[in-house]
């Protein structure tokens, strides 16, 4: 069971039908109910009747920092899909609310799905036995150890149906720009595959180079 707090309109259908399509289908089918809140207070609603300890947050990326920080505040565990922030306020604002989930011992994870896609893993595994793989070595700005390449497609089948991007998504002020979505797959991939377990601090570990 999964309440549902949203405005209503395309959005919130689109979802809807997703999940039918999950129920519906015929290899390993879902039985997710969905109980729906709709309104312009759907947000100040999930917190008041806090229906559950988790709270997962999609959409629009214009408010979702807001939305991360107010649910953590409440105690509430997050798991939030990218980019968790657009912007340098939005940026801010994620470091407070990391900060504020620790001291309220609550969970606040990003979806990182590309850990769980088959190539992926595959070349994690690889990667980590040295009788095939070797070490990795020390890169360059010349010579990197790592490159990743990426093409993002605005048309795109998900779950066997074309995936219908709403108009707030041609939005950088709402989506955010390249740079904050669909790289966070990509960093986040080197970080996982390549320093397995390890602990990387932005502030002391990374240098831009050019």
């Amino acid at each position: 069971v999964v309440h549902v707090y949203s405005k209503a309109g395309s959005d919130l259908q689109l979802h809807l039908e997703r999940i039918n399509n999950y129920n519906s289908r015929v290899s390993e089918p879902t039985s997710w109910k969905e109980i729906l809140y709709t309104g312009d207070d759907f947000f100040k609603k999930m917190i008041q009747e806090k229906k559950g300890n988790l709270v997962v947050l999609a959409g629009n990326n214009q408010l979702k920092t807001n939305y991360i920080l107010e649910s953590v505040q409440n105690g509430l565990h997050v798991l939030s899909d990218k980019p968790m922030a657009i912007d340098q306020s939005g940026f801010k604002k994620l470091k407070k609310a990391f900060e504020t989930a620790e001291q309220k011992n609550v969970q606040l994870y990003d979806i990182m799905t590309e850990r769980f896609e088959i190539t992926s893993q595959l070349q994690r595994a690889l990667s980590m036995d040295s009788s095939i793989f070797g070490k990795l070595e020390q890169g360059s700005t010349t010579d990197p150890s790592v490159i990743k390449e990426s093409v993002h497609h605005f048309y795109k089948f998900v779950s066997g149906s074309v995936l219908t991007r709403p108009s707030w998504y041609f939005d950088d002020k709402q989506q955010g720009a390249g740079i904050v979505d669909v790289t966070t797959h990509l960093v986040d991939l080197i970080q996982w595959s390549c320093f397995p377990e390890k602990t990387i601090d932005y502030k002391k570990h990374i240098q831009i180079l050019n």
